[in-house]
């Protein structure tokens, strides 16, 4: 059996699609969705919020020879996603990897384990999420692993080619054909949360607006 098993890069999620997922809080969805997104322990570096195109990477623990390699593939508009199939220990995302996926222009990455060098992604100003820091990195061992395949990342499977949301709340992992109606339906309850924040701000009281107050009262019709 070959140590690599990759796959073709996927198709990139629509710019209109993107753009609506840029005006969405995970937040939002997480009001009534309870699936895809990834274990809160992967938080963000800086206080970004981005979407992209999954592009898929599984390492094992010491190794990042196929992270290098994926690097190379990496389009405008991706995400690089890496299950690090267990391991706590290595830290495979630093400072040249954050130049790397930076220069081929993806727009974050997401590490389900620990990265390092903080001060160089802040430097390069790019939006990185991970389960922290460690000082014991990973080399180019050549010891296999998988691109564009599914992988998982904090208890949820992506796919290549999945939409990817990331913000200062988490990670949440959308299939292609949900995105562009669970955005709208987001920015439409962001836009309706707003209004009624703006009634409590002028003296009106969330309970009564909400609906709280009468279900606590037993006076709901």
């Amino acid at each position: 059996m070959p140590r690599y098993d990759i796959g073709p890069m996927p198709a990139k999620i629509s710019a209109e699609v993107i753009a609506l997922l840029r005006k969405t809080e995970t937040a939002t969805v997480g009001h009534w969705r309870h699936w895809g997104f990834c274990d809160r322990r992967i938080a963000p570096l800086l206080r970004r919020r981005v979407a992209g195109t999954a592009v898929t990477v599984a390492i094992p623990g010491p190794d990042s020879t196929l992270l290098h390699h994926a690097l190379g593939l990496l389009r405008p508009g991706d995400i690089l996603v890496v299950d690090r199939l267990g391991d706590d220990r290595h830290a495979c995302w630093g400072g040249g990897v954050t130049i790397a996926a930076k220069a081929a222009g993806a727009v974050a990455g997401v590490v389900d384990g620990p990265c390092t060098d903080i001060e160089e992604i802040e430097a390069s100003d790019f939006p990185m999420w991970c389960r922290g820091m460690s000082p014991i990195t990973t080399r180019l061992y050549d010891l296999g692993g998988r691109l564009n395949q599914p992988v998982s990342i904090g208890g949820v499977v992506v796919m290549p080619g999945d939409a990817v949301l990331c913000d200062e709340s988490g990670v949440l992992v959308l299939p292609p054909a949900e995105a562009e109606a669970e955005a709208r339906e987001a920015i439409s309850r962001q836009e309706k949360g707003l209004a009624t924040q703006a009634k409590v701000a002028a003296g009106e009281k969330l309970g009564s607006l909400s609906g709280a107050t009468a279900k606590v009262l037993g006076t709901k019709a």
